[in-house]
Protein backbone atom coordinates (compact mmCIF):
# COMPACT_ATOMS: atom_id res chain seq x y z
CA UNK A 1 0.00 0.00 0.00
CA UNK A 2 2.45 2.18 0.67
CA UNK A 3 4.38 1.44 -2.51
CA UNK A 4 1.30 2.51 -4.44
CA UNK A 5 0.58 5.48 -2.28
CA UNK A 6 4.52 6.79 -3.15
CA UNK A 7 4.01 5.50 -6.95
CA UNK A 8 1.04 7.92 -6.81
CA UNK A 9 2.20 11.01 -5.55
CA UNK A 10 5.93 10.82 -7.56
CA UNK A 11 3.09 10.78 -10.08
CA UNK A 12 1.34 13.49 -9.31
CA UNK A 13 4.89 15.27 -8.35
CA UNK A 14 5.82 14.69 -12.22
CA UNK A 15 5.80 17.55 -15.05
CA UNK A 16 2.78 17.20 -17.31
CA UNK A 17 3.92 17.00 -21.02
CA UNK A 18 1.51 18.53 -23.23
CA UNK A 19 3.40 17.31 -25.93
CA UNK A 20 5.93 15.14 -27.71
CA UNK A 21 7.69 17.06 -31.00
CA UNK A 22 10.46 15.71 -32.18
CA UNK A 23 11.76 13.74 -29.22
CA UNK A 24 11.35 16.78 -27.36
CA UNK A 25 9.19 17.07 -24.36
CA UNK A 26 7.38 20.38 -24.23
CA UNK A 27 5.60 21.14 -20.97
CA UNK A 28 1.93 22.19 -20.69
CA UNK A 29 2.85 25.04 -18.61
CA UNK A 30 5.84 27.19 -17.88
CA UNK A 31 6.85 30.43 -15.58
CA UNK A 32 8.04 34.00 -16.91
CA UNK A 33 8.64 36.10 -14.02
CA UNK A 34 5.98 35.53 -11.66
CA UNK A 35 2.96 34.42 -14.81
CA UNK A 36 2.38 30.79 -15.01
CA UNK A 37 1.60 30.39 -18.98
CA UNK A 38 0.46 27.73 -20.91
CA UNK A 39 1.10 25.81 -24.42
CA UNK A 40 -0.57 27.02 -27.07
CA UNK A 41 0.77 24.95 -29.30
CA UNK A 42 4.17 23.73 -30.12
CA UNK A 43 6.31 22.78 -33.82
CA UNK A 44 9.43 21.81 -35.47
CA UNK A 45 11.23 24.21 -37.61
CA UNK A 46 12.75 22.60 -40.20
CA UNK A 47 15.04 24.35 -42.92
CA UNK A 48 16.15 22.01 -46.07
CA UNK A 49 15.17 19.06 -44.30
CA UNK A 50 17.08 19.56 -41.15
CA UNK A 51 15.39 19.66 -38.08
CA UNK A 52 16.82 23.04 -36.30
CA UNK A 53 14.27 23.25 -33.04
CA UNK A 54 10.83 22.82 -31.65
CA UNK A 55 9.54 25.84 -30.83
CA UNK A 56 7.40 26.13 -28.00
CA UNK A 57 4.44 29.12 -27.39
CA UNK A 58 2.67 30.06 -24.10
CA UNK A 59 0.16 32.35 -23.31
CA UNK A 60 -1.80 33.43 -20.32
CA UNK A 61 -4.57 31.91 -22.42
CA UNK A 62 -4.97 30.08 -25.47
CA UNK A 63 -5.70 31.94 -28.42
CA UNK A 64 -5.99 30.16 -32.07
CA UNK A 65 -6.13 33.46 -34.17
CA UNK A 66 -2.73 34.71 -34.99
CA UNK A 67 -4.44 38.49 -34.47
CA UNK A 68 -5.59 37.86 -31.15
CA UNK A 69 -1.87 36.46 -30.00
CA UNK A 70 -0.18 39.76 -31.54
CA UNK A 71 -2.91 41.97 -29.83
CA UNK A 72 -3.03 40.42 -26.62
CA UNK A 73 -0.90 42.87 -23.75
CA UNK A 74 -0.18 39.62 -21.20
CA UNK A 75 3.42 38.21 -20.70
CA UNK A 76 4.10 35.57 -23.06
CA UNK A 77 7.08 33.27 -24.03
CA UNK A 78 8.54 31.95 -27.15
CA UNK A 79 10.75 28.37 -25.84
CA UNK A 80 13.10 27.49 -28.26
CA UNK A 81 14.74 24.19 -27.79
CA UNK A 82 17.77 23.61 -30.13
CA UNK A 83 18.15 20.14 -32.05
CA UNK A 84 21.10 20.94 -33.56
CA UNK A 85 24.56 23.13 -33.61
CA UNK A 86 23.79 26.93 -34.72
CA UNK A 87 26.00 29.65 -35.19
CA UNK A 88 24.51 32.84 -32.79
CA UNK A 89 25.36 34.91 -36.23
CA UNK A 90 23.85 32.39 -38.50
CA UNK A 91 20.76 32.42 -35.67
CA UNK A 92 20.63 36.20 -35.85
CA UNK A 93 20.50 36.35 -39.27
CA UNK A 94 17.18 34.15 -39.08
CA UNK A 95 15.75 35.88 -36.82
CA UNK A 96 16.01 39.16 -38.67
CA UNK A 97 15.40 37.75 -41.72
CA UNK A 98 11.83 36.37 -40.40
CA UNK A 99 11.24 40.21 -39.00
CA UNK A 100 12.23 41.75 -42.19
CA UNK A 101 10.08 39.55 -44.53
CA UNK A 102 7.07 40.12 -42.04
CA UNK A 103 7.37 44.17 -42.12
CA UNK A 104 7.53 47.42 -44.15
CA UNK A 105 11.36 48.38 -45.12
CA UNK A 106 10.29 51.49 -42.17
CA UNK A 107 8.97 49.41 -39.72
CA UNK A 108 11.72 47.12 -39.87
CA UNK A 109 14.63 50.25 -40.03
CA UNK A 110 12.37 51.40 -36.66
CA UNK A 111 13.10 47.68 -34.87
CA UNK A 112 17.37 48.27 -35.94
CA UNK A 113 18.50 49.46 -32.55
CA UNK A 114 16.51 46.42 -30.64
CA UNK A 115 17.18 44.07 -32.76
CA UNK A 116 20.62 44.93 -32.70
CA UNK A 117 20.41 44.66 -28.67
CA UNK A 118 19.23 40.95 -29.47
CA UNK A 119 21.96 40.18 -32.05
CA UNK A 120 24.38 41.22 -28.96
CA UNK A 121 22.85 38.71 -26.87
CA UNK A 122 22.97 35.87 -29.01
CA UNK A 123 26.67 37.14 -30.10
CA UNK A 124 27.82 36.34 -26.54
CA UNK A 125 27.03 32.95 -26.41
CA UNK A 126 28.82 32.02 -30.11
CA UNK A 127 26.49 29.26 -30.55
CA UNK A 128 22.99 28.06 -29.93
CA UNK A 129 24.14 24.58 -29.42
CA UNK A 130 22.32 21.45 -29.37
CA UNK A 131 19.49 21.06 -26.27
CA UNK A 132 20.15 24.69 -25.20
CA UNK A 133 16.82 26.09 -24.19
CA UNK A 134 16.24 29.45 -25.49
CA UNK A 135 13.63 31.67 -24.42
CA UNK A 136 12.11 34.83 -25.41
CA UNK A 137 9.83 36.43 -22.76
CA UNK A 138 7.67 39.34 -22.65
CA UNK A 139 7.29 40.57 -19.61
CA UNK A 140 4.88 43.80 -19.48
CA UNK A 141 6.05 47.09 -18.25
CA UNK A 142 9.78 45.66 -18.72
CA UNK A 143 10.68 44.48 -22.59
CA UNK A 144 11.74 41.54 -24.07
CA UNK A 145 13.85 39.34 -22.14
CA UNK A 146 16.23 36.70 -23.21
CA UNK A 147 16.53 33.58 -21.09
CA UNK A 148 19.19 30.90 -22.44
CA UNK A 149 18.78 27.64 -20.13
CA UNK A 150 16.99 29.42 -17.02
CA UNK A 151 19.37 32.33 -17.00
CA UNK A 152 18.57 35.87 -18.12
CA UNK A 153 20.75 37.20 -20.43
CA UNK A 154 21.42 41.04 -21.42
CA UNK A 155 18.76 43.67 -20.56
CA UNK A 156 15.41 43.70 -21.54
CA UNK A 157 14.85 45.20 -24.90
CA UNK A 158 12.00 48.09 -24.36
CA UNK A 159 8.69 47.87 -26.44
CA UNK A 160 5.47 45.73 -26.95
CA UNK A 161 6.07 46.33 -31.07
CA UNK A 162 9.76 44.34 -30.86
CA UNK A 163 8.23 41.43 -29.56
CA UNK A 164 5.08 41.15 -31.97
CA UNK A 165 7.70 41.34 -34.80
CA UNK A 166 9.43 38.60 -33.13
CA UNK A 167 6.24 36.67 -32.77
CA UNK A 168 5.41 37.80 -36.23
CA UNK A 169 8.91 35.46 -37.68
CA UNK A 170 6.69 32.19 -36.44
CA UNK A 171 2.69 33.31 -36.86
CA UNK A 172 2.73 36.14 -38.87
CA UNK A 173 1.57 36.78 -42.63
CA UNK A 174 5.19 35.27 -44.44
CA UNK A 175 5.70 32.72 -41.12
CA UNK A 176 8.90 30.76 -41.57
CA UNK A 177 6.18 27.89 -41.89
CA UNK A 178 3.19 27.65 -42.31
CA UNK A 179 2.47 24.22 -40.71
CA UNK A 180 4.78 25.37 -37.62
CA UNK A 181 2.62 28.45 -37.69
CA UNK A 182 -0.53 26.40 -37.86
CA UNK A 183 0.84 23.98 -34.78
CA UNK A 184 1.43 27.01 -32.62
CA UNK A 185 -1.61 28.40 -32.85
CA UNK A 186 -2.99 24.67 -32.25
CA UNK A 187 -4.28 24.26 -35.78
CA UNK A 188 -2.38 20.65 -36.46
CA UNK A 189 -4.33 17.99 -37.09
Amino acid sequence: MKRLLLALLLLAMAPLHAAEVAGVKVEETTRSGAATLALNGAGLRTKAFFKVYVLGLYLPEKKAAAADVLASNGPKRVLIQMLRDVDADDFSEALEAGIKDNHSEADFKGLASRMAALNAVMAEIKEAKKGMAIALDWVPGTGTQVVIDSQPRGKPIPGDDFYRALLRIWIGDKPVSGDLKKALLGQAG
